[in-house]
């Protein structure tokens, strides 16, 4: 089998077809099927008994970009229900396939289907595309084969992947939240600086009387954002730019931008608890299944989602395959809470290391969803407040004129 899984399959090219026609009852139905050729849209429309009347191709189906982890993780809870009802490994490719809504993931399963048909075994199938399913899950599935329990390393990986989107959406949440309410802040400002002061400006220049200071900062202000504006664009998109394609190319970048992340007030605290968390739970999953302790600790290192916490992960792989236990290697590490570093000491000498390093995930996780609806009601005032300032001072500098002119006249 390893020979004939060396070598690569030719990568079909598959199409969407739509398609009309006649059921049982002679009802007219018609649907969508993803499929390399017409003839294979033909006989499985056949199999159910319809009767075609027309088949289109409408276009081409890629699997990049559009596949989410939501898609790998309802592949991973369909295949695990299909392989637990006794159905062999091919044709649960092919049922999933056709249940999935999402095309791109439907040819990726059909493009694992057919590895899997020309000798390649599950996890080598899962290893020609890393960009979607990553080590921990082609670990889990090799292991599930050796161990003769695929179904249940598929429910785990499953599990897994529903925790470490929940935590990603928590700390995205805290992360876009204040991000998207800063925009519309500084969005509002502009918008009255750029086209509502300017009308005021031309009133003011009839009063023959001096300005308020206040009016006056506030026209500078107007006449540098209408010259300005489009510099301010250009240097905040220039900025974004510069930072992910500075993360993208230079590790030491990338580390130090992770590094300062975690100095940030309260978003700090909650991408430090977010990578603790993840690191605890992807390493239970792995070692729980099987999985050596060293290679857990590189899929984990990996799966931390941050560059200072996997370069840690990472040295402790090394102390631990020198012959330190895990406890003590990251508390040498000084990265990791002592809470956590008590708890997997405990799991260690008690020989449950992956229940305690569940519960170490657990309990973070838990800590991360507190900060997250503690810095949310936080902002919230706060933000009224910041707002209502900018706004507010906007509006009163552009009235201040007009109520002097009242109290002279």
């Amino acid at each position: 089998m390893a020979t004939r899984a060396a070598k690569k399959p030719a990568k079909l090219k598959l199409y969407r077809w739509n398609w009309v026609g006649k059921g049982p009852s002679g009802r007219k139905v018609r649907g969508q099927l993803v499929a390399a050729k017409k003839g294979e849209v033909e006989k499985t429309l056949a199999g159910q008994n319809v009767v075609v009347s027309s088949i289109r191709r409408k276009s081409g189906v890629g699997g990049g970009g559009k596949i989410k982890s939501r898609d790998i993780m309802l592949f991973a809870r369909q295949m695990a229900t299909m392989i637990r009802a006794g159905i062999p490994v091919l044709q649960a490719f092919q049922v999933v396939a056709e249940s999935l809504k999402n095309p791109a993931m439907s040819a990726l399963v059909q493009e694992l289907m057919n590895e899997v048909a020309a000798g390649a075994s599950f996890s080598e199938a899962l290893r020609q595309h890393p960009q979607h399913f990553d080590k921990l899950f082609a670990n889990l599935i090799a292991a599930g084969e050796q161990s003769g329990a695929l179904d249940s390393m598929l429910e785990r990986v499953a599990a897994y992947k529903e925790k470490i989107e929940s935590l990603k959406a928590r700390v995205k949440k805290a992360l876009w939240y204040p991000a998207a309410v800063i925009s519309v802040g500084m969005g509002v400002t502009a918008l009255l600086l750029i086209k509502v002061v300017p009308q005021f400006e031309s009133l003011f220049q009839g009063f023959g009387a001096e300005l308020p200071a206040m009016t006056r900062v506030t026209i500078a202000l107007s006449e540098f954002a209408q010259a300005y504006w489009w510099w301010g664009v250009l240097g905040v998109m220039g900025f974004i730019t510069f930072i992910r394609q500075g993360m993208k190319r230079s590790e030491a970048f990338a580390y130090r931008m992770h590094a300062l992340s975690l100095k940030v007030p309260v978003l700090g605290d909650i991408l430090d608890k977010s990578s603790v968390a993840r690191y605890a739970r992807t390493l239970a999953t792995t070692f729980g299944a099987g999985v050596p302790l060293i290679e857990a600790l590189t899929t984990a290192a990996g799966a931390s989602g941050n560059k200072v916490y996997e370069r840690a992960i990472l040295q402790i792989g090394e102390d631990v395959s020198s012959g330190q236990q895990l406890n003590f290697a990251m508390r040498l590490t000084e990265r990791f809470p002592a809470l956590a570093v008590q708890m997997v000491g405990i799991g260690e000498e008690a020989g449950s290391l992956d229940a305690m390093l569940n519960r170490v995930a657990d309990y973070y996780e838990e800590e991360v969803d507190n900060k997250v609806d503690a810095l949310t009601s936080l902002l919230e005032p706060l933000i009224i407040v910041v707002l209502g300032v900018l706004v507010g001072g906007l509006v009163v500098s552009m009235y201040l004129p007009i109520f002097e002119l009242g109290s002279v006249l």
